[in-house]
C-alpha cells in the first residue's frame, strides 16, 4: 500500500480529479494549503488576484492506494496537474504500513477500496 501526497496549483484541481476518476480512483483528501518552492518571492497570478510572493496558494491531495493502483494514480495526477509552467507541483509517494477502516474494523488492503 501506497500514501501519495500531491502539491498541486488550485485552477488544476479539477483536471486532476477528472482524470482520477477516469482510472477509478476515488478517494481522495483534498485540503488548501499555502508554500513555496522554486518560485520563492516570485507573485503569480492566480483568477485575477495578484498574490504576494512569499507564500503561494496550492491544493494538496492525499489519497492512499494499493500497489496496483499506484501507476494510474501518478499518470492521473500528472497528466492532470501538468501546465508546462513552474510551480506545477510535486509528487511524493510513501509506504503506507496499515489502514483500519472504523466502521467495520477492516485492515489492509480491503480497508484501502
Amino acid at each position: 500500500m501506497k500514501y501519495v501526497i500531491a502539491i498541486i496549483q488550485p485552477d488544476r484541481l479539477d483536471d486532476v480529479l477528472v482524470k482520477l476518476e477516469e482510472k477509478e480512483i476515488h478517494l481522495v483528501t483534498v485540503s488548501p494549503v499555502l508554500g513555496r518552492g522554486r518560485q520563492k518571492g516570485i507573485a503569480e497570478i492566480y483568477r485575477s488576484h495578484k498574490e504576494a510572493g512569499t507564500l503561494l496558494r496550492k491544493v494538496k491531495l492525499e489519497i492512499a492506494v494499493n500497489d496496483n493502483f499506484l501507476p494510474d494514480t501518478l499518470a492521473a495526477i500528472t497528466a492532470g496537474a501538468h501546465s508546462g509552467q513552474i510551480g506545477d507541483g510535486k509528487i511524493l509517494v510513501l509506504d503506507l504500513q496499515d489502514v483500519i477502516r472504523i466502521r467495520t474494523g477492516e485492515q489492509g488492503e480491503t480497508a484501502v477500496g
